[in-house]
């Protein structure tokens, strides 16, 4: 079965981020870029997958600048089989991007569709339901365990009052929770030999599809600076300050 894995690019956890002076987005100039984490944790299933035998192929995507081949060779390097970038230099909102994905498992023919749950840098969480719903596929979202049998994955699925664990006939789309596993460090062997694996750049319009923005960015800005607090001196003197000065009761 051929695994096929989105990865994408993005600020590395370990940066503040910043806003760039004119308000028009966060600063990336300069700026330490890393795969994101939660694709991390689905490339990293995936190779778990295949050395368990359960797949025989695995298939990283990325979409976005021609950086972003730095993002699929380290997806190589963790034991990715081939790499396909989309090259744009739009940031793709999630509808395009499930748009890209759906023509590409159209071309690839995957049994199952592996990505994180959310990107660090938006923080939608939309694209693995949208792609499942443009494919009519079965979903299992939040995985934080996976479990394959017989065309049948078993996912067990962090959700508010604990877990659930739902059996998707293949083909399907998981999604990657953070408790799903530990990704693996990319050895220096491992770096060196996906340089030399397969990695495809097409564009988005070999695959049919606009990606042209449909939102458009008014404004990004800091959050407001959290004033310090204070100490009081009984619980009345508590009650006054919410009362008058914080008006919460």
């Amino acid at each position: 079965m051929k695994l096929l894995v989105p990865v994408k690019r993005v600020v590395d956890y370990n940066v503040k981020v910043r806003v760039k002076a004119d308000g028009s987005g966060v600063e990336t100039a300069g700026v330490k870029m890393s795969m994101n984490p939660f694709d991390e944790i689905a490339v990293e299933e995936a190779v778990r997958l295949k050395e368990k035998g359960a797949a025989t192929e695995i298939v990283a995507v990325s979409i976005g600048v021609q950086q972003c081949q730095e993002t699929l060779r380290t997806a190589l390097a963790m034991g990715a089989d081939r790499a396909v970038l989309v090259l744009t230099e739009e940031s793709p909102e999630p509808l395009a991007v499930a748009k890209l994905l759906r023509a590409l498992v159209d071309r690839e023919q995957p049994g199952m569709v592996i990505m994180g749950k959310q990107a660090i840098d938006d923080d939608m969480n939309a694209t693995g339901q949208m792609l499942a719903g443009l494919l009519g596929w079965a979903q299992g979202t939040f995985a934080s365990k996976v479990e394959l049998s017989d065309g049948v994955a078993t996912v067990t699925r962090e959700v508010d009052g604990g877990l659930e664990t739902v059996a998707l006939t293949l083909p399907a789309i998981i999604t990657a929770d953070l408790r799903l596993n530990e990704p693996r460090y990319a050895s220096l062997p491992n770096i060196m030999k996906a340089r030399k694996k397969p990695l495809e750049t097409i564009a988005p319009g070999d695959l049919g599809v606009d990606v042209t923005p449909r939102l458009t960015t008014l404004r990004v800005a800091e959050p407001p600076v959290r004033q310090s607090g204070v100490k009081v001196g009984s619980v009345a003197e508590l009650v006054a300050k919410l009362r008058a000065e914080a008006k919460v009761i």
